[in-house]
């Protein structure tokens, strides 16, 4: 990918919300180890009204522009705490004025990679995925990073990347990206395969090693070639017979990172995002890393 189509480098949505904080920190030392610019984009909304008063329109402008300023400063201040120690990475801003989802879908076709909270501002109560994020997760065009408040300390450091696999070639992507990751961050891969999508061991009983052999077999074929790319990753291979997002979650709690395809096994054409990433994406206590293929 050239540098001229990863202008943004790490591109990051930011609206002051601890979410989006959380994304700013896990970006900024994406950045360092990938040696890339951070983009901080703060989109500030049109205002949309069926009446005209001047003066109310005026002051609500005026404060939206006041609040993004502030919205920027935490965000550089948050930047600049999460790599304390280490050289900083360049830091670009975007101030943008038009619908969220419309600036950061088409700022992600220019980016590494886009990270984003869970949620922001104004969450609908219960809700764990906010409406940008699940658009995002559809439609960005270039991989998606889910941060979340909580769960980017800096103990995580040491703790191994989760990859997902589900045997599809649609998933060697994400197996590439998870690569990747663990050998930049000096890290152990575990990867899981779920060969069923329901809870089927209880029904199976000796047959359990028949197809435990079969999830064995697909692991080394999807694994084999990224092993000799990366020989100084250490990879753990994890078989399962049960459905994969509980697994995933689970695991999660012990991972840094988790990545996920968009879609397995099973996905229908036009669905850009399976019943398991976004399950994985909106329970898991990690960061969770959704690439397309």
């Amino acid at each position: 990918m050239s540098q001229s189509s990863t202008r943004f480098g790490m591109l990051v949505g930011i609206d002051g919300s601890p979410e989006s904080l959380a994304a700013v920190r896990w970006a900024a030392r994406a950045a360092v180890l990938r040696r890339r610019p951070v983009t901080l984009m703060h989109v500030v909304s049109p205002i949309i009204v069926s009446w005209s008063i001047e003066a109310v329109l005026s002051d609500y402008q005026g404060w939206q522009e006041d609040n993004a300023d502030n919205v920027i400063k935490l965000a550089q201040e948050a930047l600049c705490a999460a790599v304390d120690g280490s050289p900083a990475p360049e830091v670009l801003v975007e101030r943008r004025h038009d619908g969220v989802m419309t600036e950061l879908t088409e700022a992600s076709g220019s980016a590494d990679l886009i990270v984003i909270g869970s949620r922001g501002l104004g969450p609908v109560g219960g809700a764990v995925l906010g409406s940008v994020s699940r658009g995002l997760l559809h439609h960005a065009r270039c991989p998606v990073v889910v941060a979340k408040d909580g769960v980017d300390s800096d103990t995580d450091r040491e703790l191994p990347v989760l990859l997902g696999i589900d045997g599809s070639p649609s998933s060697e992507a994400a197996i590439g990206f998870a690569f990747a990751e663990a050998s930049r961050r000096g890290v152990d891969l575990v990867a899981l395969h779920a060969w069923s999508d329901v809870a089927l061991f209880p029904i199976l009983g000796l047959d359990w090693h028949k197809f435990e052999d079969q999830g064995r077999e697909i692991l080394g074929e999807r694994l084999a070639g990224w092993q000799e790319q990366y020989p100084d990753v250490t990879v753990h291979r994890r078989i399962v017979c049960d459905k994969p997002a509980r697994w995933l979650i689970d695991e999660s709690r012990h991972s840094q990172l988790v990545v996920v395809g968009s879609r397995g096994r099973g996905g229908i054409s036009g669905m850009l995002l399976g019943s398991v990433s976004t399950a994985v994406v909106e329970s898991a206590s990690a960061p969770v890393a959704v690439i397309r293929a």
